[in-house]
């Protein structure tokens, strides 16, 4: 029985944003596909702000987070002023 819960579940996608300077306080925002934890105010007011208006253009699309393409999503990042910085 417990494998029958498995099989109904479709794959999820969430945004986890880290912020990494500190004032002293703890934050945490959450929604139904985010995550955000630390930063001062000014930057977890910043990570929530963008990660607002993702939600809001992926509304508009039609589509959640897990239904766009990984260039999809960089396109939409971009558009609220996220960049991709090259790991290499």
């Amino acid at each position: 029985m417990a494998n029958s819960s498995k099989k109904n579940k479709s794959p999820k996608a969430m945004i986890l944003g880290v912020g990494l300077d500190s004032d002293g306080h703890k934050r945490i925002t959450t929604g139904p596909n985010f995550a955000l934890v630390g930063g001062g105010q000014e930057t977890h007011e910043d990570m929530t702000e963008k990660v607002i208006k993702i939600n809001e253009k992926l509304t508009k699309k039609g589509k959640k987070l897990e239904e766009v393409s990984r260039e999809e999503f960089d396109d939409i990042a971009h558009s609220v002023g996220l960049r991709r910085t090259d790991s290499q």
